[in-house]
């Protein structure tokens, strides 16, 4: 009878669970052609019903209403134990407040394919799944009794489909490695970048894109101990991984250091012993705050960028050695360098349990950096930066009495008196995330090295435009936990209603005033009713110019309600003059916007316009790709916005544009786009505004030249970048009374990522410029630094009736220079 019963209980099992299987048993082309998205969801599907070493969770869903996954691997016992394992080690670094007796395990997260077109990632991300599950593996198992693997095998769902399925589309029979053919020639915008044509990969900090949001919400209820971001690059590149290259942030921890020089070490025997190509220590550095490497490392992480040469290799491509790269190629490397990162964060377990729990500890209690504590001013814009903040679980507080301070000031660059009020914004180091904060709110960014791969500055005071202070100490004031906020009583009885121009709500609440066709109108000075200043840009509804509408004020409160500043008027008459009814209040009008898009236009600037209207200001637009562009009916249009592009207009379609402006049209022209009106008779965009400005620059160019006959080759590229600037702030000035700069401040800090510069233009208005002796911060290289001077930033140019506003500079960079986005929005409603 116990032999029955046996015998049963061993086919039951066997039932329950079948051996999983690998990648190729269950993807009969796996290594051969790119898996669809829901096919690399039933390959994880059948690992988790076939073993007990894995568990899934949904975490949530893309724009496109793909499920974002990731997958829990360890031993059985660990992950029936995963919630009290979890809690454990956040109370052990000061995120959790009560401990457990679970024991403490090593935390190890890997990331693929947050670059939909770099298929290698996540089609390895079977291949390590697959060896950390599979039963025949003692090594990998022994290696689970005390690490946690988080595995997410796609962070980019929508990029990665639409490139898989245009894949698919072009993919015969055969495998086409000719560089020439289709299948390594991916059509505009490409499946790199997420729904919105965003490179998910630069928002870690900013956290602008829903699956970013998604995403760092799991990331932050576990904060793993090592990050390994697996990625692909050009196809001709042989393999890179750790050490990164210089520089080095500051804040980066000896113990981060050393286990990068270790994998380094571990994982180049590993290739020797394959023959593979390799290199680390080059190109891609541990600096700008917002990739999957830098961020996990500013919150005590080991982060990692694995790199695999493969974009654009399709299926196969012939490589310049004369050898053919595979996709199984590529699987392959990437597997085993992340099998080699779950390795090594098993030797060196408790050495990284240690170091972590310090991290946290230390850098509360004895910080690195120079400032102690930031004092935000009390502003509209802190409503964007307290988002921010709090999804990155940066600690906040308020001030709560007055009190006489000096510090640090970051709009003039240097120490200053000032006064702390109540409801200005606090933020202290002595904090979890300590070490985040001061990379955040640093005002001077330390290079080590000046061949930066991002931008070199970010300051978040610049971003928002926000007056702030930075204190070496802490701050001895009595603070609270929550911002006083006044919501405005409701009434019945409106003259008008009047809302400031000071955030992105504004615009948001303009745009929503827009869609239903109320009139608004805009304060161009600054003028008192009663007790209350009507600041410039100010929006003003009037029951007046909205006669024949019923129920007047409940529809506009309704409307306006997100912007908890607004007022409701009782009259029109103005203290110091400008009543309601003259001419300092110009009715607005909604602009029907079109944006040009494909073949010619950069996709992700392209992708930032498209997310700002779509989602920032919810406000709507057409959109056509530059190959239909003869189908346009102009008339249907008030203002037209290229994006960062090349385009290579024709003649005619120059001069389409041309009567567009000149009946009255609007153009927003950004970057590289301005060139389409570079020296063209009726506009005065030009490199120079004078000879004698042309003259001086061939001059100083010919005096370059001469000098760079004597050079060595060997410093060629370091002395290249003395006319490059990755991503510097830099100082404007700009004209207050102008509608573009409502909003901005005193002055406006502008993130310039290109080395473009035109200097001030005559015949234009020059809103918004570099003046001489202007304040920097990031690496500006030395030839540059001094040619930027007086050159202009922001322009209005006119043209028969209409215009062109001239965006040197990108406002709408990566989506994080808040008050760039109300300077497009200024653009966008206020200029007229």
């Amino acid at each position: 009878m116990n032999r029955f019963f046996n015998l049963l209980l061993f086919f039951v099992c066997l039932i329950g669970f079948s051996q999983p299987k690998s990648p190729s048993e269950f993807l009969p082309n796996y290594g051969k052609q790119v898996t669809y998205y829901h096919k690399v969801e039933g390959y994880f599907d059948q690992l988790v019903k076939n073993s007990d070493w894995i568990k899934h969770q949904k975490y949530g869903e893309t724009t496109q209403e793909r499920n974002l996954n990731v997958y829990y691997i360890s031993t059985p016992e660990n992950l029936k134990n995963l919630e009290e394992i979890r809690k454990n080690h956040l109370h052990e670094i000061g995120l959790f407040p009560t401990k457990n007796s679970s024991k403490s395990k090593t935390i190890v997260w890997l990331s693929f394919n947050v670059h939909g077109n770099e298929i290698g990632a996540i089609e390895s991300s079977l291949a390590v799944a697959y060896e950390l599950v599979n039963p025949n593996n003692k090594e990998t198992k022994k290696w689970l009794e005390d690490i946690i693997v988080i595995l997410d095998p796609c962070l980019n769902p929508d990029g990665f489909s639409r490139y898989a399925n245009w894949l698919r589309d072009v993919s015969g029979k055969n495998t086409h490695p000719g560089v020439t053919d289709r299948e390594h020639m991916e059509p505009w915008p490409g499946g790199r970048q997420n729904h919105y044509v965003y490179d998910l990969n630069r928002d870690w900090a900013w956290q602008t894109q829903l699956e970013t949001q998604l995403r760092m919400d799991l990331y932050h209820q576990w904060m793993p101990m090592v990050h390994a971001d697996v990625h692909e690059m050009g196809y001709n590149e042989p393999y890179f991984f750790p050490p990164a290259a210089e520089p080095y942030h500051e804040q980066i921890a000896p113990f981060q250091r050393d286990f990068h020089k270790k994998i380094g070490e571990i994982t180049s025997k590993k290739f020797d012993k394959e023959g593979w190509m390799y290199y680390s220590g080059e190109r891609f550095d541990l600096f700008y705050p917002s990739y999957g490497d830098t961020y996990p490392c500013y919150n005590g992480a080991v982060g990692m960028t694995y790199e695999q040469g493969g974009i654009g290799a399709g299926r196969a491509v012939l490589l310049k050695n004369g050898d053919i790269l595979t996709l199984q190629d590529r699987i392959d490397h990437h597997a085993k360098a992340i099998l080699t990162v779950v390795e090594l964060s098993n030797v060196q377990k408790d050495v990284l349990t240690k170091e972590f729990r310090a991290y946290f500890k230390d850098n509360r209690t004895k910080p690195k950096g120079k400032y102690q504590t930031y004092v935000v001013k009390n502003n509209p814009k802190n409503q964007e930066l307290l988002v921010l903040l709090n999804r990155n679980r940066i600690e906040t507080s308020f001030a709560d009495e007055t009190k006489k301070l000096t510090g640090y000031h970051y709009q003039s660059n240097k120490d200053k008196a000032f006064s702390i009020e109540p409801n200005d914004l606090i933020i202290k180091v002595d904090q979890p995330r300590s070490v985040l904060t001061q990379v955040l709110f640093e005002p001077h960014h330390k290079l080590t090295d000046s061949l930066s791969y991002d931008i070199t500055a970010w300051s978040l005071p610049l971003a928002y435009g926000v007056e702030s202070f930075a204190l070496k100490g802490n701050l001895p004031i009595k603070m609270k936990t929550k911002l006083d906020v006044i919501v405005p009583s409701k009434t019945s009885n409106a003259y008008a209603y009047y809302i400031p121009w000071n955030n992105r709500s504004s615009a948001r609440v303009l745009s929503k005033l827009h869609q239903q066709n109320i009139k608004v109108r805009t304060a161009l000075k600054e003028v008192y009713f009663g007790d209350l200043k009507v600041e410039r840009g100010g929006l003003i509804i009037t029951k007046g110019d909205n006669a024949k509408m019923l129920n007047f004020e409940e529809i506009i409160q309704n409307l306006i309600q997100e912007k908890f500043d607004y007022v409701a008027l009782e009259s029109g008459f103005a203290k110091n003059g400008g009543d309601l009814g003259g001419e300092n209040y110009p009715l607005l009008k909604a602009p029907k916007v079109i944006v040009l898009g494909g073949s010619g236009v950069s996709n992700i600037d392209f992708g930032q316009v498209w997310f700002f209207m779509d989602q920032v200001i919810e406000y709507p637009m057409s959109i056509v790709e530059v190959q239909h562009f003869n189908r346009i009916k102009w008339t249907d249009y008030t203002t037209l916005i290229l994006a960062e592009g090349w385009y290579g207009f024709s003649d005619s379609q120059k001069k389409e544009i041309d009567n567009f402006v000149s009946k009255g049209g609007k153009v927003i022209a950004i970057g590289g786009a301005v060139a389409q009106f570079e020296d063209r008779e009726g506009y005065h965009l030009t490199k120079f505004a004078t000879e004698d400005e042309k003259n001086e620059a061939q001059k100083m160019q010919e005096e370059a030249e001469l000098a760079d006959r004597f050079l060595d080759y060997e410093n060629n590229e370091r002395r290249s970048i003395s006319g490059y600037i990755p991503g510097a702030i830099i100082e404007n000035v700009i004209d207050s009374s102008h509608p573009l700069t409502f909003g901005l401040g005193d002055k406006y800090y502008s993130l310039k990522t290109t080395q473009s510069n035109f200097k001030l233009l005559k015949g234009a208005q020059n809103v918004i410029y570099v003046p001489k002796n202007y304040q920097s911060f990031g690496f500006i290289g030395n030839k540059l630094k001094k040619t930027l001077q007086e050159t202009v930033s922001f322009a209005v140019d006119y043209h028969g009736n209409g215009k062109v506003i001239y965006m040197i500079d990108n406002p709408l960079f990566r989506g994080f220079w808040e008050n760039g986005n109300l300077l497009f929005s200024n653009a966008l409603f206020l200029v007229d």
